[in-house]
């Protein structure tokens, strides 16, 4: 074999290669690369309700702790865990949380949403994706779909449904990525000994 012969042999290798890896990642892509707990949030893409509309990128938000929850005006499991993502950004807002609900609402829909927003008093960021690509780039499967992003960008939690975003769970969660101290114990005299319970039982 001459050494021409020998070189289009290794570029034909290549080239199956190559193909192989790209019918790969095109037709297998959500299995070889899953956006689960522990991989890097991909990027989203939309825009605020107000005009002029603005858009938004996870960017925008770096070394943040993001809740991001991919939502729909008409599911109903969206309306049932809304007030508890409310309470959970309005105690820790305040202190580092960015709450970001991503709309998955048809193109026209921003008086839909505005509605929405007015009937459950929501006052965290709401963002539109009427081309529905943050849902496509984070694989969702069902609404609502909520991802917890770490500062370093990295998916720490995420859940496929509604949840109590209030719970103490998932409070505690939000306290530990946020760098907030658990609240310090007290100690109550019960005779000759002595007991301690956390302050906010008190």
């Amino acid at each position: 074999m001459t050494a021409r012969q020998q070189w289009l042999g290794v570029l034909g290798a290549v080239g199956v290669l190559a193909l192989a890896l790209f019918a790969a990642t095109h037709f297998l892509g959500d299995e070889l690369f899953p956006v689960s707990v522990g991989s890097q949030a991909p990027p989203i893409v939309a825009a605020t309700l107000d005009q002029p509309k603005q858009e938004r990128t996870l960017t925008d938000y770096k070394g943040k702790v993001v809740l991001l929850n991919i939502w729909a005006t008409w599911c109903e499991p969206c309306r049932v865990e809304m007030p508890s993502i409310e309470k959970l950004h309005r105690e820790f807002g305040p202190q580092g949380l960015v709450v970001l609900g991503v709309s998955v609402d048809d193109p026209g829909a921003e008086d839909a949403i505005r509605d929405f927003v007015k009937e459950y008093g929501l006052t965290f960021t709401i963002l539109h994706d009427p081309k529905q690509q943050t849902k496509t780039n984070y694989q969702v499967t069902g609404f609502p779909e909520t991802f917890v992003i770490g500062r370093e960008g990295t998916i720490r939690k995420k859940v496929i449904g509604a949840a109590d975003w209030n719970s103490e769970a998932n409070r505690a969660l939000i306290r530990e990525l946020l760098g907030i101290p658990e609240a310090p114990a007290a100690a109550v005299p019960l005779g000759d000994t002595a007991r301690t319970i956390p302050l906010k039982a008190r």
